[in-house]
């Protein structure tokens, strides 16, 4: 019995993709971390429940404080989840283009929403959140998702040893995109810890315009503070067609339906993997495709 439906956040199945690798050398297998089995559907569960419980730990997030925070659609669902289940009010400050399915789930989990502009994408909504915390330094408590430590920290502790333990320690290779960057700057950090030669990469759009929903190109992006790529053994760059393709085939060879900055994780796992003899290569599936159909 569960008191919560917060304790089956993480402990995600860790599936073979063994039509997405058929063609890779008989040593070399390929894997994705499916994280819509999280309760919120998404990655960024387990992200969001750490910050918020350490603001509560901290006394920063009281009762009488609104979570607030800019998101992409993810993190704000998991915000709008975790706060109902616990009690807190939400307000995302979200781009004006964010998928109808995450406003409408977010709005379902009792969430107020404040549009930024949908030309300055996730830098908007990132100066705006800013902008608000500002104003009303009293009314809200912000998590602060691309600068607190607390989020990468969450895959640390979760996500890095789930993937090191279910490839029981065998796991070669690890890459994921960078929005946030928690999830790649946290389990890349906990496998280095385990093995120094586990090679780890991000998942990055290839040009700066890009149809990659939650994915940031750095170079033209409000840097996370969280982020540190001289950790990192290399950036592979992606293009919007690449992840879409991806996306279709995980659905039509592996019964598996996700989102767009999946597909690109697993296009770019899959370059890896094809130039191995041997070897583990982990990716990660960010969420599922229902957030992503058009209505």
């Amino acid at each position: 019995m569960l008191h919560s439906i917060l304790e089956k956040i993480g402990n995600t199945p860790l599936v073979q993709l063994r039509e997405i690798g058929r063609d890779l050398p008989a040593k070399v297998k390929l894997f994705a971390k499916v994280e819509y089995f999280n309760p919120g559907g998404s990655v960024k569960d387990r992200p969001a429940l750490r910050m918020i419980q350490e603001g509560i730990r901290s006394g920063d997030l009281t009762k009488d404080r609104i979570i607030m925070d800019p998101t992409s659609g993810n993190t704000g669902v998991a915000y709008a989840m975790i706060g109902a289940a616990l009690g807190y009010s939400v307000e995302l400050v979200v781009p004006e283009n964010v998928s109808q399915q995450r406003k409408d789930m977010a709005l379902a989990f009792g969430a107020q929403l404040t549009y930024s502009s949908s030309m300055e994408g996730s830098d908007g909504a990132i100066r705006l959140a800013h902008q608000l915390k500002k104003s009303y330094p009293d009314k809200y408590f912000m998590p602060d998702q691309y600068n607190n430590p607390f989020n990468p920290q969450a895959h640390y502790d979760t996500t890095g040893v789930e993937i090191f333990e279910q490839t029981d320690r065998k796991v070669t290779h690890f890459v994921t995109g960078i929005g946030t960057t928690g999830t790649i700057m946290g389990v890349s950090r906990r496998l280095k810890d385990y093995d120094r030669n586990i090679a780890c990469y991000a998942a990055e759009p290839a040009e700066s315009l890009h149809g990659l929903e939650g994915l940031k190109h750095m170079e033209s992006s409000i840097v996370p503070g969280i982020y540190q790529p001289e950790s990192l053994d290399g950036v592979i760059p992606v293009q919007t067609e690449s992840g879409y393709g991806m996306a279709e085939r995980l659905a039509e060879e592996e019964g598996l339906f996700v989102g767009h900055s999946s597909g690109s994780n697993v296009y770019c796992a899959l370059q890896i993997a094809q130039k191995l003899t041997e070897g583990v290569v982990v990716t990660v599936i960010c969420d599922s495709g229902d957030r992503y159909i058009p209505i």
